[in-house]
């Protein structure tokens, strides 16, 4: 079911009053909800002056200026929000709640699983299905930036409005909220804006889930409703300025080059051709390798920076004592794994059938987010400077490992003993080094009282890779140099 624009925000919050009434009315208690309502100290009332990343100015977005308190529309509006509130039921109370403890987190939170859901290798000798993609490591960075991006923009926007137009919410016009109450305007709606920018962004990344993801987003904004907090109105204009924005997402999308990354013409195998002791797979089908390409795809950051000087150094020479060391340490420590180094192994493996180290990741920075009292603009600025590192540091590793085609330890040496799978593409750099060290980068900036915690993480996300017996030393060290430099591009940008 693939909706239109205008279908989507007339249906988006339209069948409240249908949805009310088929609902029966229920005693039972709401259970104490998993995170409480969101609040924040600092509405952030600048925020519509904020910096943008892919549209230009709110300016150019068409929201309508909201009806006057003392107009007839208002006060009709003012009382079926009301009738709204007072036919309440017990599942709508189940979702305000999942919903009101911050939905920029929420919508990340089902990013995670559809990546997860579909983070899984082709089955072999099936043609792919487009509308089912492999959520591997650089499709889910690319997918949570995306995403981050698209409400970052949208909520840049939405704070520009709700300034200009300065409407207070309805509780202040005698409708009592079961939410916090605020002093941030009500129009447009911020929850509106979210669901309608998120729902398009994952349907266009996971088009078999669209009726899921519309659903959720249909939930998402008569919460809004039926907590109270907002009038229908507000979430109107929410979602019509979510879907302005959501299309300039997607149109740059649609230009990143990503599609090209998968390498249709298998060009890899001339490179591969010219190098000595190259990788080749070690999987059982001998499949390409993943996203050879990928290195060619667009950056959020300035590319020659993400690609360019400081870079990590050309990996040893096989015949260097260097290198000896590297093989012999990976071939020891296979050889007296401790519990303690499998259990780092597999906590950070993230691998088939996880939201992968870009989500992991993610989950961290919703740790410490909820731990703050934050506006959803100064989350969603968070996460899209994370996320748009960590798919540029998918960008760089995987230009890195196609650069050189270095074979993976086990490939070298045939007695290694790894306790993990090993990944089917090149081995440096590291990529979980890589994607932990732009990460840790940039949520120490924001959290420093956490920073060095966050270091000595991706120091052991990088290790891990060691310990599983699949990466080199090198691949460790030479991926968080290209980490901790994207890092700082985004914290950079940031300031």
């Amino acid at each position: 079911m693939q909706l239109k624009p205008t279908q989507i925000v007339n249906q988006f919050f339209l069948l409240l009053s249908l949805l009310l009434f088929i609902s029966c009315k229920e005693n039972t208690p709401v259970s104490k909800p998993e995170f409480p309502a969101l609040t924040f100290d600092n509405p952030d009332a600048n925020g519509g002056a904020w910096k943008t990343i892919i549209i230009i100015s709110p300016n150019d977005f068409l929201v309508d200026i909201p009806v006057n308190f003392d107009s007839e529309e208002y006060k009709q509006e003012l009382a079926q929000s009301k009738s709204a509130v007072n036919q309440r039921t017990y599942a709508h109370e189940v979702a305000i709640n999942y919903w009101a403890s911050g939905s920029v987190l929420r919508w990340n939170q089902i990013a995670r699983e559809l990546v997860a859901k579909y983070n899984h290798p082709p089955t072999e000798g099936k043609k792919p299905d487009p509308t089912k993609p492999m959520a591997s490591p650089p499709f889910a960075a690319r997918a949570y930036a995306l995403l981050s991006v698209a409400q970052y923009d949208a909520l840049v926007a939405t704070w520009f409005y709700k300034y200009k137009f300065g409407r207070l919410s309805p509780s202040h016009n005698g409708l009592k909220s079961s939410l916090p109450e605020t002093n941030l305007p009500s129009y447009p709606s911020e929850d509106a804006v979210i669901a309608a920018v998120s729902y398009k962004i994952l349907s266009k990344l996971f088009p078999a889930e669209n009726d899921y993801l519309y659903n959720k987003a249909l939930e998402h904004g008569n919460t809004r409703l039926w907590s109270g907090a907002n009038l229908k109105s507000d979430i109107i204009a929410g979602g019509k300025l979510g879907e302005q924005i959501a299309k300039k997402v997607v149109e740059y999308a649609q230009n990143d080059n990503f599609e090209n990354a998968k390498d249709q013409d298998q060009k890899w195998k001339e490179k591969v051709g010219k190098i000595n002791n190259a990788w080749v797979s070690q999987s059982s089908s001998k499949s390409p390798p993943l996203l050879p390409l990928m290195g060619l795809v667009r950056t959020w950051f300035d590319k020659n920076e993400v690609l360019g000087n400081p870079q990590p150094p050309a990996p040893p020479d096989f015949k260097s004592e260097k290198f000896k060391q590297d093989i012999d340490s990976i071939k020891a420590i296979g050889n007296t794994r401790t519990p303690e180094q499998k259990r780092i192994a597999e906590f950070w493996a993230d691998g088939v059938g996880t939201f992968t180290p870009p989500g992991h990741w993610n989950k961290i920075a919703e740790e410490l987010i909820r731990n703050q009292h934050f506006t959803e603009l100064r989350t969603a600025k968070i996460l899209q400077q994370l996320n748009r590192a960590e798919e540029d540091a998918a960008i760089a590793c995987w230009a890195t490992k196609y650069k050189y085609f270095f074979p993976r330890p086990t490939q070298v040496d045939k007695e290694i003993k790894n306790s993990l799978s090993v990944p089917n593409f090149p081995s440096y750099t590291s990529g979980h080094s890589t994607f932990s060290a732009a990460a840790a980068f940039v949520l120490g900036h924001y959290f420093p009282q956490d920073s060095s915690r966050l270091k000595k993480m991706a120091n052991e996300a990088g290790m891990s890779r060691i310990y599983g017996g699949i990466h080199y030393f090198c691949d460790n060290e030479g991926g968080k140099m290209c980490g901790e430099k994207i890092g700082k591009l985004a914290v950079d940008w940031g300031k």
